[in-house]
Order: structure tokens, then C-alpha cells, then sequence
């Protein structure tokens, strides 16, 4: 079993709910990974609504930062089960507070229909032509490097090299773990921001609000991420992004508003 599936895994309670522990290996600093939490809530999704494994549309809403380490406690309403697709909230609770809100739909991407039109893969450099993700660059620790292989375009992967605020580069499990759609949404908050190639050294920026549609299940292999950004008001960052698989084939579209706390201490 990969240190992801381990590292996710739930213990149902009798009531309902859903427990684990929050992983301190999936760090951004000091505080876990917003992708990370994300898929132990949706991993309880996936388990409340079985048969509809691939998450479709998910919205999550953090309200604060998880605490790694510490027990966590998912609480399931499901709230339509259908044929083709279920629909259901998660709320994700630490030392009896909430740290996200859920609302997502499920279905099966088992057998997806050839696209009649779909986002193209940007030009990239192979995986051995880029560079591994640095926490020096973004200025704070990332634990979340011992379980992921994240690599980033040669021109980009220094601090404010880009000059444009975009991100691209590849990504994987270090275990060789395959990637799945469960996966996908870790992944697509995985990256550095798309603001450190325009502003060079911003450290954490926590998520507010990420929105996920995930297209297809993914084909084994490196997964090839971009990541831009174009609305900067107030400290307040809106960001798009794009995944695809080792086969070209997009499987992720992504949205978040995310904080920049430009000028303040690193957390």
C-alpha cells in the first residue's frame, strides 16, 4: 500500500462518521496541505456513496488551517443518490472545529467518451529536464516533498524567473503510486502559486475557496500541471489550472481564490 492510501485511510464509526489522523508528511510549513484535507473528505464521500467512485465536481470552502498530526473526524450527508450520479457534502472536524466544507458529485468515469473538443497539454520539457520543487525557493518547508515528485519548468522554477505569474511542470508520487481521480484533487494543489513566478518568495498562500472538475480517470504515469493567474486585488488571488496525463488527455480544470500575504511574516 502507498504511503498515500495509509496515509488517507478511514476508520468508520458507528454513527456514521468517519475518523484518521492528518499526516504531518503532507505539509505546506507548518500546516497540512489543502489538497491533502480535501481527499480524506472525499475519500469519506467515496465511501458513503459506493459505486459512484470518481469525483466529478468538487467545491471546498477552508475555513481554517488543518492540524497535522491530530485526530479528524468527517461527518457524510448525502444528499441524492442516483443512477448515474450522487451528490453529497463533507465537513471535516479537528478538536471539535471545522476546517472544511465539502459539496461534491460523484459518478463513473469508467468509460469516457472520445471529447468533442478538450484543452490541449502546453509545450514542456521532459520530466528529467526540469527542475524539483524547492521550499527554499518559496521561502518555508514543504514536507509534503517526501511524498511528492513535483517538477517544474526550467524556467520557472526559480523565484520570479518567469516574470509572468504561471506555473507549469509534472507531477507524481515518489512511491510510484499510479495517480487516480481521488489523486487529481491533491494534485491540483500541489504546485507552488501562480504568483511566485511573478512575485518571487511568497511562502504559504492558503486556499479560500477551490473548485475541481475532474474530466477523466487518469493513465498511469507523470501528470503534466499549468497554472496561472491574472486577478490580484487586496491581497486576494484568483487562479486557474489544468492537469493532464501521461497519454495528453486532460483530466482536471481548476479555480481557486487563494490569500497572498505579501509584506507579512512567513507562516
Amino acid at each position: 500500500m502507498s504511503d498515500f492510501d495509509t496515509e488517507t485511510r478511514l476508520e468508520a464509526q458507528p454513527d456514521g462518521g468517519y475518523s484518521g489522523i492528518v499526516h504531518p508528511s503532507w505539509n505546506i510549513g507548518d500546516n497540512p496541505n489543502g489538497g491533502y484535507l480535501l481527499t480524506l473528505a472525499v475519500a469519506a464521500l467515496q465511501r458513503a456513496m459506493p459505486g459512484h467512485a470518481d469525483p466529478l465536481s468538487v467545491t471546498v470552502h477552508f475555513l481554517r488551517p488543518g492540524l497535522a498530526g491530530k485526530p479528524f473526524r468527517v461527518d457524510v450527508q448525502v444528499l441524492r443518490q442516483g443512477r448515474t450520479l450522487s451528490t453529497g457534502r463533507a465537513t471535516l472536524v479537528q478538536d471539535g472545529k471545522t476546517c472544511l466544507e465539502v459539496l461534491a458529485a460523484l459518478g463513473d468515469l469508467d468509460r469516457p467518451a472520445e471529447p468533442v473538443m478538450s484543452l490541449q497539454p502546453p509545450p514542456m520539457p521532459p520530466p528529467e529536464q526540469c527542475v524539483s520543487r524547492s521550499g527554499g525557493e518559496q521561502g518555508l518547508p514543504l514536507p509534503l516533498l517526501d511524498r511528492l515528485d513535483i517538477r517544474l519548468h526550467p524556467g520557472q522554477a526559480r523565484a520570479g524567473a518567469a516574470g509572468e505569474a504561471m506555473v507549469s511542470g509534472w507531477i507524481r508520487f515518489h512511491d510510484g503510486r499510479p495517480p487516480d481521480t481521488l489523486a487529481s484533487l491533491l494534485f491540483a494543489d500541489a504546485f507552488p502559486p501562480a504568483v511566485f513566478g511573478l512575485l518571487g518568495m511568497v511562502g504559504w498562500v492558503p486556499t479560500i475557496e477551490l473548485t475541481v472538475h475532474v474530466r477523466r480517470r487518469p493513465s498511469p504515469g507523470w501528470m503534466l500541471g499549468r497554472f496561472t493567474a491574472n486577478d490580484l486585488i487586496d491581497g486576494r488571488l484568483i487562479e486557474d489550472g489544468a492537469l493532464w496525463d501521461s497519454a495528453g488527455n486532460l483530466v482536471v480544470q481548476c479555480r481557486q481564490l487563494s490569500l497572498v500575504r505579501q509584506g507579512e511574516p512567513k507562516e
